[in-house]
């Protein structure tokens, strides 16, 4: 498949909520559950004829239906999830799964059961701290999920097709880790936007078809191109979800190449393989999900801390932008702690608030272009 057509694939993935992947699987009788948060674990809606998407609202134009419900200090991406239920426009999925992830998307979820009545609606209640209580905590909440799935849609959720949904999961991971480690060199041969767009497609089609069809043939492609030359620093984008790649876009419009992120709909924690460190499933998929270094985890600012400090190492990073949507509660002071700490560190930072809805382009890059030139770049 020549390389034009391989970015086309993703651009319509990304695009379209009901994309032909999308149609594809459904038309052979598997059923799409929307998630909102990577604490809802992908591996319980891999199952048996299920497939997770991830919850998104590409091209919202507006809220207005939405804002009729939630009050303008609910978050954009919150808003935007709930037009979209409003307009039909997730009316083929088979269930909507959430996560108490914050106020916000907990009011979301109240209006979404009440107004938009999807058939099946299920709250994962993941605590926020990582301890063996808080393991076992979510063990017995992942075996409630697992037990509504299988009674409402009648699949068969089992210790052997979880171990199977594991072991696909860690395949789909290990080739996208083999595109992100390229971002280490010199001279990538992908630019962040091309690797948001993988990313993005990843959590908006059912992997497997994604995987044979388009994403190792583009890794083929990437280890025959030249690489990037014509930047002016190395940049890291790290902060809360982020499901346009217009953003990455703008930055790296500027003379910016991000060769390293830090959210949950990017490489870290996105690319970390379920483990083997212990036998049963549902315990090394509780593990997996509360281990990850997420700003609602209230222990695990050291962690994350840790990461970052890692990936600017790894990647050779000239400095980092941190972005967030506007009236994050856990994103502000995760946000503040970062940039002091980078700050102390010497590493050049940047704070973005911006919508969920990519706007305010002009000031963006205004923005964008005085952090490079503040770098010496």
């Amino acid at each position: 498949m020549p390389e034009e057509s391989v970015m086309a694939v993703f651009q319509e993935i990304i695009d379209h909520t009901q994309n032909a992947l999308v149609r594809e699987a459904m038309d052979a009788g598997r059923i799409p559950i929307g998630y909102t948060c990577s604490f809802v674990p992908e591996i319980l809606l891999s199952v048996d004829g299920l497939f997770p998407l991830r919850l998104r609202a590409p091209g919202i134009g507006g809220t207005q239906l939405a804002d009729i419900y939630l009050p303008p200090i609910i978050c954009s991406y919150c808003r935007s999830l709930l037009e979209y239920g409003m307009n039909g426009q997730y009316d083929f999925l088979g269930g909507w799964v959430f996560n108490h992830s914050c106020q916000h998307m907990n009011r979301c979820s109240d209006v979404v059961k009440s107004v938009v009545k999807p058939p099946f609606v299920h709250v994962l209640d993941a605590l926020h701290t990582c301890t063996e209580n808080t393991i076992s905590w979510m063990v017995d909440e992942l075996r409630e999920l697992k037990e509504k799935l299988s009674n409402h849609f009648d699949v068969s959720i089992n210790d052997d097709t979880l171990m199977t949904a594991i072991a696909d999961h860690n395949r789909f991971v290990s080739v996208i880790q083999r595109i992100g480690e390229l971002r280490k060199l010199d001279h990538p041969p992908l630019t962040g936007t091309e690797f948001q767009k993988v990313m993005t497609a990843s959590l908006a089609a059912p992997k497997d078809l994604l995987l044979g069809r388009v994403v190792k043939e583009y890794l083929d492609l990437l280890q025959a191109r030249e690489g990037v030359r014509d930047y002016r620093g190395r940049l890291m984008v790290l902060g809360g979800a982020m499901d346009d790649p217009g953003y990455i876009e703008i930055i790296e419009e500027m003379g910016g190449l991000v060769v390293g992120d830090h959210f949950c709909t990017g490489s870290v924690p996105g690319l970390n393989p379920i483990s083997n460190e212990t036998l049963d499933p549902l315990e090394r998929i509780a593990r997996h999900t509360m281990a990850k270094p997420c700003p609602r985890m209230l222990d695990s600012i050291d962690v994350r801390l840790r990461s970052v400090m890692q990936t600017i190492e790894d990647h050779r990073v000239d400095g980092v932008i941190i972005q967030q949507l506007k009236f994050c509660d856990s994103m502000t002071y995760y946000g503040m702690a970062m940039a002091e700490y980078l700050r102390e560190a010497k590493i050049p930072v940047l704070r973005l608030d911006r919508e969920y809805r990519l706007s305010g382009e002009g000031q963006l890059r205004t923005r964008v272009q005085a952090f490079i030139e503040s770098m010496g770049r």
